[in-house]
This record gives C-alpha cells, sequence and structure tokens, in this order.
C-alpha cells in the first residue's frame, strides 16, 4: 500500500497490519521497539499511572502491545506504526 492509502487508515488498521506484518515475519526489533515506546505514548495521552504500571510490569506492556491500535495510545503511536508499514510496503 503506498503511503496515502496508509495514511487514510486508522491507527487500530494500522496498528493491526503493522503487528500482523511483525509476528508473521517474525520481526522481534519491531515489536521489542513497541513495546518501549508504549509508556512514552501513554504519558504522550495523559495516562501516567499506566507508564509507571507499564515498566514495572511487562506482562502490562505485552497486553498493551496487542490493544495498541485503540484510542488515544493509538493516536499516539499512529507514527511509529506508519514508519514501519513504509519500510514493508508488502505488509
Amino acid at each position: 500500500m503506498d503511503a496515502t492509502g496508509l495514511e487514510s487508515l486508522s491507527a487500530s488498521e494500522l496498528h493491526d497490519r503493522a503487528v500482523r506484518y511483525a509476528v508473521h515475519h517474525g520481526d522481534l526489533g519491531f515489536l521489542w521497539n513497541l513495546l518501549k515506546v508504549i509508556p512514552a505514548a501513554e504519558a504522550a495521552t495523559g495516562h501516567e499511572s499506566e507508564t509507571t504500571a507499564d515498566l514495572s510490569h511487562v506482562s502490562a506492556l505485552l497486553s498493551d502491545a496487542i490493544g495498541a491500535g485503540e484510542g488515544d495510545l493509538g493516536e499516539a503511536l499512529r507514527p511509529v506504526y506508519l514508519e514501519y508499514l513504509r519500510q514493508h510496503p508488502d505488509a
């Protein structure tokens, strides 16, 4: 999908495509990066209490990564998904 097509997708759709592609291709680097940027994205959306919990609980990060395409968090992570999908146009 071209850059214009990606821009028109919702944060949830971008998340689903990026995570599905990364899982399918075993791209642990992207998934690990996603886990690392979730706390900052949560802080940017005003969820500071979740940021503290995430930093101390890996299971919370994994749960967040699976649902990180929804709401304010999905929008905050939108640039991460767009960048990844632009690098992998076959996703």
